[in-house]
């Protein structure tokens, strides 16, 4: 079943976007690197110092490049996926951090011309007590979520004008059903 016409065109039935920040893969870079130099120390080690230091080396290079390999390839893109009963996001390439937002529990959405990571204090999932949580994977256009508990969420997601036409089209006639 189809949702009603919406400009002239019918909504799909499951309506996906997603955004991407090709920067991140740069940063991801910096953390492969890290390891990489980790692993020479650890191979081929010029120090004479000590085992600890060079122990403590290691450790340190491998841990940081690990902690922005995959703290950057969590963030690359987000997926949104909007279906009859809810909406959900999903992040990076494995699509963890997930949320799933019945829509039920949402009052309305809006289209927002611009969301930057300074607006949010990065990239990333992030939560601010005076404006709600966010998924900020890049600058751009995106999407506010109202919902019923009176928190927002946003979401950086390409043509997110479209996904808040099929969100209110979705609400619209949930609320007609539930009128009837």
């Amino acid at each position: 079943m189809r949702d009603h016409l919406h400009g002239g065109k019918p909504h799909p039935d499951v309506w996906t976007g997603r955004a991407t920040n090709r920067v991140q893969w740069l940063l991801a870079l910096v953390g492969a690197a890290c390891m990489a130099l980790g692993i020479e120390l650890a191979v081929d080690s010029p120090w004479t110092d000590g085992v600890a230091p060079l122990v403590m080396a290691v450790v340190g290079c491998i841990a940081a490049g690990l902690l922005v390999l995959f703290g950057t390839l969590a963030f690359v893109h987000v997926a949104l996926k909007v279906d009859q009963e809810c909406l959900e996001v999903r992040c990076g390439h494995i699509g963890v951090p997930r949320r799933r937002i019945p829509l039920s529990q949402v009052v309305g959405a809006e289209f927002v011309p611009l969301v930057t990571p300074r607006h949010w204090g990065g990239w990333g999932y992030r939560w601010r007590p005076e404006k709600g949580t966010a998924v900020v994977v890049r600058r751009g256009e995106g999407l506010v979520l109202r919902l019923w508990d009176g928190h927002t969420f946003t979401i950086t997601v390409d043509d997110a004008e479209a996904a808040v036409g099929v969100i209110r089209d979705r609400l619209r006639s949930r609320a007609a059903g539930t009128a009837l």
